[in-house]
């Protein structure tokens, strides 16, 4: 087994979060690409280790998987970059279709270069931002909506209130401080169209990293 691969498996082990052996060998050609992108394109941060990219990237994004549903599932992944969480949890979940909004050409190369080499289907990457109708349709029936590079929660709630109509589940993938968080938004999670229903707190397996799911219904 592979560096990167062993690494997986153990941190996954740890998350309680299986994924099968073809998705691992997906994922670690996930990684290999990513590694030889990251030379001239700004995808990750350049001293990053590949202990750190495999946990803070990879198991990261991965710690969404439980929550998606194993069937039906179309998650809009908002400010993709590099394809964390979505094109992670699509690599891992092959079945379910995932949106990605990535206004930044370089990395809409990327990720169309990942979609192509790991042979991934229903996944439509649009470079855009998420306020784009004409682009992004507000009628476009996602489940679940996610965006892990997003910094505050009622922005991000107001930004996408407008899918609100097909009752998608919102995840925000937050910190060790997402109650701060949560207590500086909360004007606008009182307002919006969508209610905190659930948090899902967990730790990251190698750095012991505090990280926060936090889970919005409609109203």
């Amino acid at each position: 087994m592979t560096g990167f691969a062993a690494q997986l498996t153990a941190g996954l082990d740890q998350l309680e979060i299986t994924v099968s052996g073809a998705s691992i060998d997906c994922l670690a050609r996930y990684f290999a690409e990513l590694k030889k992108w990251s030379r001239k394109v700004n995808l990750i941060a350049k001293s990053a280790t590949d202990e750190e990219i495999v946990e803070n990237h990879f198991l990261d994004s991965l710690t969404l998987l439980p929550l998606l549903a194993e069937s039906g599932c179309h998650l809009l992944d908002i400010g993709t970059g590099a394809g964390f969480p979505g094109l992670v949890c699509k690599a891992a979940r092959p079945a379910m279709s995932v949106t990605l909004v990535e206004p930044r050409e370089k990395r809409i190369s990327f990720l169309g270069h990942i979609v192509r080499t790991l042979g991934l289907h229903d996944v439509t990457i649009l470079g855009c931002r998420v306020e784009d109708e004409d682009r992004l349709p507000a009628n476009r029936p996602f489940t679940h909506i996610t965006g892990r590079a997003v910094t505050e929660i009622g922005p991000f709630l107001t930004m996408v209130e407008r899918f609100s109509t097909s009752s998608p589940k919102v995840i925000l993938m937050k910190g060790p401080k997402w109650r701060e968080e949560l207590a500086a938004a909360s004007l606008v999670v009182e307002r919006s169209a969508f209610t905190l229903t659930d948090v899902r707190e967990c730790v990251l397996p190698f750095s012991r990293a505090k990280r926060a799911l936090l889970m919005f219904d409609r109203r």
